[in-house]
């Protein structure tokens, strides 16, 4: 079966080299609010909506571009990890990356839905904003859990 919309497997390598250690930092930088003021930068935006300012549609702003670098790697490397092949790339680990990512979105808009009942004000931001990522992380938990599920019923046999 030839699979066009996947990366080569050294992908996924790359991929988990970044993805654990983003993660965490930026689990870090999140709790403790961490803005180092050599981050903060001039930086071209859309769709600005200044406080005591004239709102415009595109322009320059200061900002910490800390969580844009860690938002950006956790996000790529997500996606690395996710759509890599795997060593033996078949028709069952097609099915069984099919049904863990249906899975995954079902999840993640289950949690999106509660959220939207009874989560309000600034922690529905922070809720929205670690969505973002949730659905590729529940894939790859599920799709590795799947995969090691069948590894290990292989080799009992």
């Amino acid at each position: 079966m030839k699979i066009n919309y996947l990366f080569p497997y050294k992908f996924k390598r790359l991929g988990l080299w970044f993805l654990f250690p983003a993660s965490i930092f930026g689990l870090i930088i999140t709790l403790y609010e961490w803005d180092p003021a050599l981050l903060d930068w001039k930086v071209p935006a859309i769709f600005i909506d200044q406080f005591f300012g004239k709102n415009q549609l595109i322009g320059m702003v200061n900002n910490n571009v800390l969580n844009e670098i860690v938002g950006v790697l956790i996000l790529v490397s997500s996606i690395l990890v996710a759509f890599s092949k795997e060593r033996v790339e078949d028709e069952y680990i097609a099915k069984l990356r099919l049904e863990s990512l249906v899975w995954a979105v079902y999840v993640n808009y289950a949690i999106l839905l509660v959220s939207f009942l009874f989560i309000f004000d600034m922690s529905f931001l922070w809720v929205m904003i670690f969505n973002m990522f949730t659905i590729l992380w529940f894939f790859i938990i599920r799709f590795s859990w799947l995969k090691s599920k069948l590894k290990q019923f292989s080799t009992d046999e």
